[in-house]
């Protein structure tokens, strides 16, 4: 089964098989470091600290302490987490942050 995303086209394509092909931490630094600004992979990387807070059902307050995401952001995450195309869950699962169901 093929998931039709709505950001699917030529260049997301492009995108995730570049990253598809990096093949350890080292290549990841360099590649995100050069395609990205420092403000944007650590965006990212709050975002992914803030779900697997979430998923271990922390407060929003604690998690903002924590993690400096604003509560706005926390709910987007949260929304995403329960109602979107199950990215984060994908993740989570495969980082061993929630049982496979």
């Amino acid at each position: 089964m093929t998931y039709d995303s709505k950001l699917k086209n030529k260049s997301t394509e492009g995108l995730f098989d570049a990253i598809l092909a990096l093949e350890n931490k080292e290549e990841c630094y360099r590649f995100f470091e050069d395609i990205c600004t420092v403000k944007e992979v650590q965006a990212i990387s709050q975002r992914l600290e803030v779900v697997k807070l979430l998923v271990q059902n922390k407060t929003y307050n604690e998690i903002e302490k924590e993690t400096s995401a604003s509560t706005a952001t926390i709910s987007r995450i949260n929304r995403a987490l329960n109602y979107g195309a199950d990215g984060y869950k994908t993740v989570l699962k495969k980082l061993g942050y929630m049982d496979e169901e």
